[in-house]
């Protein structure tokens, strides 16, 4: 099998050595890659993945890693190998992804993309991007720094007066209601002391700046909010208002389309709307927290038939991935801002608005939040508004009644996932948690507890489904009827397949195959009996099954 790529890629680069690569060349090839998503270089094949070696001079990987350090600012450290392909030897440069951005020793600073071909390329590094590099590995808050040319009547006091309301609203933080204005303002981060006095900050600017000052000095922030009819377009308007007023105006749009139904849950009425509001809101407080304003564009808000989309600008910050997106620590871009609209009360206090976002779909039988289509541009959510679940909500209020508090966001997943699939195993559903299994294991046995669930079989081959008593209540008997009879269908093949072979079986061998308990077994063993395939032969602890 051949050791190397096939061809080039982002993170994959192949550079001719036959004529020995000038040094110059393969500085600004490392350079490249470092301050695009890293990745390695090979070098001595030729852009077409034709395999052509190394130069005499570029053999050895300490000489070569020395170069590469030499040659760079800040010096990058590489790990470089050299490997025997087709009978040459090629040297792969692993290359890191670059926290700051880094340069060639003569000042040259570039980074690779893909261009619309899909092929790879270098482009210049502009200064403008630098922010945003250091930003998403949480070297630089931007949202915390003095914004040029910002002055301190750049604020608006009656922004500042919505900022209160806010506070007393959401229930935040109470103790800023004593402040005076100055005060108010250092303590949420909305000024920063200057030799030139206090200034604005970027989160003062959004938060209570002028709308004319934002246009001015924040000209990337700005908030769409949209209504698809097809292919028809029957609203669209922008703002570039500051947050606060952004977000009520987002609020009030949506607020008609939100509509609640009611139904009844024992004794009470209980509230079904569209779509949870803690769940938009958390989702609306991310998009505008998390998104970059060093890139142009706006945070756009799409309803779309039954799908609720919210997108910004600025992919998934350095860490965060959508593998680990419900168990990774909070990683905002804009910490200052996200910190101060946690004291206002916008969004939920210890950092985990996903889990209200999950929480809000899930308990009515919603899909999860879908964020698949985001890529290292931008984040796009998608939120089904589709028609709540009634007795799976029933089901989970009844649950939750009985544990005098709310389900915890795993239990929720797991019951969604079954929903799904059916059937799944704990490292199944661990997935689906994003966690290890040993930690999931007792949110899924406490389910079986609760009665939500079914586990069958025993040991490593244990698997889930919802349990029969939750399919009755959900009207899907049947599908029940349709999972049991596949695990009795499976384990008496099982059984019959042994004997086939091996002559008998004996309990034991089917607790081992079957990986049920010895009441299972027991069970199995006399329903073939029953059905005249098997006969027992034996007593007790010595009897065996043989074919009829």
């Amino acid at each position: 099998m051949r050791p190397i790529p096939d061809s080039e890629s982002l993170s994959c680069e192949f550079k001719s050595d036959r004529q020995c690569l000038p040094d110059r060349d393969l500085a600004e090839a490392v350079v490249c890659m470092a301050n695009g998503e890293g990745g390695e270089i090979y070098l001595g094949v030729e852009d077409d993945g034709q395999v052509t070696g190394l130069h005499a001079q570029h053999c050895f990987p300490d000489g070569l890693a020395a170069l590469i350090a030499n040659r760079t600012r800040p010096q990058l450290r590489v790990q470089i190998d050299v490997l025997t392909v087709e009978g040459l030897p090629v040297a792969r440069i692993a290359v890191p992804k670059s926290g700051q951005p880094v340069a060639t020793s003569n000042g040259l600073s570039i980074r690779r993309r893909l261009q619309a071909n899909g092929q790879p390329e270098c482009v210049p590094f502009l200064p403008h991007e630098f922010a945003s590099r250091q930003a998403s590995f949480g070297l630089l808050d931007v949202s915390a720094q003095a914004v040029a040319g910002a002055l301190a009547n750049d604020l608006d006091p009656i922004e500042r007066a919505r900022l209160r309301q806010f506070i007393e609203r959401f229930n935040g933080d109470r103790a800023l209601l004593e402040l005076d204005d100055a005060q108010l303002d250092a303590a949420l981060g909305l000024t920063v002391r200057t030799p030139a006095g206090h200034l604005p900050s970027l989160t003062g600017l959004l938060l209570i700046g002028h709308e004319a000052s934002l246009r001015a000095l924040v000209p990337t922030h700005e908030i769409a909010f949209q209504i698809l009819d097809g292919e028809e377009v029957r609203f669209n308007e922008f703002s570039r208002a500051p947050l606060l007023r952004a977000f009520e105006w987002v609020e009030t749009l949506f607020k008609p389309l939100n509509t609640e139904r009611e139904f009844q849950s024992g004794l009470f009425r209980v509230p079904v709307p569209r779509l949870d509001h803690r769940a938009f809101r958390e989702a609306i407080a991310n998009a505008i927290t998390h998104r970059d304003y060093a890139l142009r564009g706006a945070v756009h808000v799409r309803l779309a038939g039954d799908t609720l989309t919210i997108s910004n600008p600025g992919g998934f910050v350095e860490g965060v991935t959508l593998n680990n997106l419900l168990v990774t620590e909070p990683r905002p871009r804009n910490p200052a801002l996200a910190d101060a609209l946690k004291r206002i009360g916008l969004v939920e206090r210890t950092g985990r608005g996903v889990d209200l976002i999950y929480r809000g779909l899930l308990r009515y039988g919603r899909h999860v939040p879908d964020f698949s289509t985001s890529d290292s541009h931008s984040v796009v959510l998608s939120l089904s508004l589709a028609a709540a679940d009634e007795p799976f909500l029933k089901a989970i209020l009844e649950e939750e009644a009985r544990r005098h508090r709310e389900l915890p966001v795993d239990s929720l997943i797991i019951l969604s996932a079954l929903r799904e699939q059916r059937r799944a195993s704990s490292e199944q559903l661990a997935a689906h948690v994003q966690k290890e299994a040993s930690r999931v294991n007792g949110s899924v046995e406490a389910l079986v507890e609760a009665g939500l669930l079914q586990a069958h079989g025993v040991g490593r081959g244990r698997t889930y489904t919802l349990s029969p008593n939750l399919y009755r209540l959900l009207g899907e008997e049947t599908e029940y009827i349709q999972q049991a009879g596949f695990d009795r269908l499976q384990q008496e093949q099982l059984i019959l397949g042994f004997v086939a072979q091996n002559g008998s079986i004996t309990r034991k061998d089917v607790m081992r195959l079957c990986r049920v308990t010895e009441s299972q077994a027991y069970k199995l063993t006399k329903q073939l009996c029953d059905k005249g395939i098997l006969e027992k032969h034996g007593f007790r602890k010595d009897s065996s099954y043989r074919k009829r």
